[in-house]
Parts: C-alpha cells; structure tokens; sequence
C-alpha cells in the first residue's frame, strides 16, 4: 500500500489557518500530516479534522517553536522529544510508533543570525542523531521537518554568498552528511539527485519566493532500507501561506 506523508512548517498555525491551511490540509489528503513552527499553547487553537488522530508537543516558550501530527492510523505510542532535557523544553520532536516503522516530525534548532546558537545545534545534531539511530535498530524510521539546513549547493539559490551564514555552515552541512552515511536516505535527493531550483523556504524579503530564490531545508529522510519503496518526494512550491511549502513523501509500507 502506498502511504502518503506530508510535512509543513506553517510558521504559525494560527496564521495559517487563517489563510489556507483547512484546504491544503483537506486536498493533499494525507495519511499522516505533521507540521512544525505551530507557535501556539495547548487550547490556543480548535482544529477538527474527522479520521485523525492528533497529537502535539509545545515549547514552554510561548508563541515559540512547537510541533504536531495528524495520522489516520492510530499509533501504537507517541513520545515527545529526545530524551534530553536541554532540548525537550523547546517543543521539537514528535515519535509515532506504528507496527512495522516509526514516523518522527523534528524542527531543528536554527544557528540563527551571527551564529549564536551554533554550540548549541552542533550538540542537538549530535544527541538527535543517537535518538534517531536507536529508534533504526528497532524499527525502520521515516522522519521529515524543517531541518534547517541545505545540504548541497544545489539545495539553494545563492551558495556562494550564504556559504557561512545558518542553515549553510560547514558544521551544519557536515553533520547532515554525518546523518545520510549512517543509514539514512534524503528522499528528494534519492529521486531527484540533480534537479535544480526546488526548494521548500524563501525569505519575506525582496520578493524571493517570487524570483524562487530559495532553500531546499525542508525534508523526508527514510532509513535506507526504506529506500528502493520510495514513490515519489514531492516538493509543493505552488502551495503559499507560509515561507516554506509543504514537502510530500509517497512511499510503499
């Protein structure tokens, strides 16, 4: 059977339900729906999609991060976070266990501006990638999300004069790579190795996203033994309401 997955970083939820978020959400029709930057508290917002189960997990900070699922299929157990409490107050990562794979929606830490939290990412990127790997030895695992990095150049418009900035630092890059060596596949990539100008976050600024000068750091990876029933990795550019676009994984569970 070929499953459906949908990751969006709606960069508000509130915001976006304002805007389209009920259509997309009803016409990409997903088996299992994940969002990331929610920027809400528990009660903050009503939403009612028959057939789904829901699940969220919210920063303590308010207005601040935040993640949810939404899947048809009723999980065996849902965890929230990393098992790491420097992290887990943020409002990250959600774990949906099913019978025969884990599903995992993440929104990395930003390095953010002058790279003052890149200390910090370098030690989420290391404590994420055990969390991960301990869920692979168990089952295989799908994990999606705004990521915060572009991987290659060719996952960004502009690779030259971003080489140092968040999101394209070698540390980054590096630890992305880490990641892909270990087990893991990017989706679009595994599909798609050389197509060029799709990405999935452009700036408010200076009309980016209608010049497409983007980023690609929005993300299905699969454990690779997952790889080879990968259908299709689709990235909704002509979807608008946030400053990324939702991504789509299609895949044969």
């Amino acid at each position: 059977m070929i499953k459906k997955f949908v990751s969006w970083n709606v960069n508000g939820l509130r915001a976006c339900a304002g805007k389209n978020f009920l259509d997309v959400f009803h016409e990409l029709d997903a088996d299992i729906f994940c969002i990331q930057e929610s920027k809400l508290q528990e009660g903050q917002i009503e939403l009612d999609f028959p057939g789904y189960y829901d699940y969220w997990n919210y920063a303590e900070k308010k207005g601040y991060s935040g993640v949810a699922m939404w899947t048809k299929e009723k999980p065996l157990s849902v965890s929230y976070g990393i098992g790491v409490e420097e992290h887990d107050h943020e409002g990250r990562v959600i774990t949906a266990e099913f019978e025969d794979y884990y599903v995992l929606t993440c929104y990395t830490p930003n390095s953010q501006n002058e790279l003052k939290r890149l200390d910090y990412r370098m030690r989420w990127e290391e404590d994420f990638l055990r969390y991960i790997h301990k869920l692979a030895e168990r089952k295989p695992l799908i994990y999606c999300g705004d990521l915060n990095v572009a991987h290659q150049e060719i996952d960004l418009k502009n690779p030259a004069t971003n080489h140092k900035n968040a999101g394209f630092t070698d540390e980054e890059r590096e630890k992305m790579s880490k990641v892909l060596s270990s087990g893991f596949t990017d989706s679009f990539r595994y599909l798609y190795p050389d197509r060029t100008e799709a990405y999935s976050w452009w700036s408010y600024r200076m009309k980016a996203r209608e010049r497409n000068v983007g980023w690609r750091i929005d993300y299905f990876i699969v454990s690779d033994v997952l790889r080879d029933r990968i259908r299709d990795s689709v990235i909704h550019a002509e979807i608008p309401g946030s400053d990324h676009c939702p991504v789509e994984l299609q895949i044969e569970l």
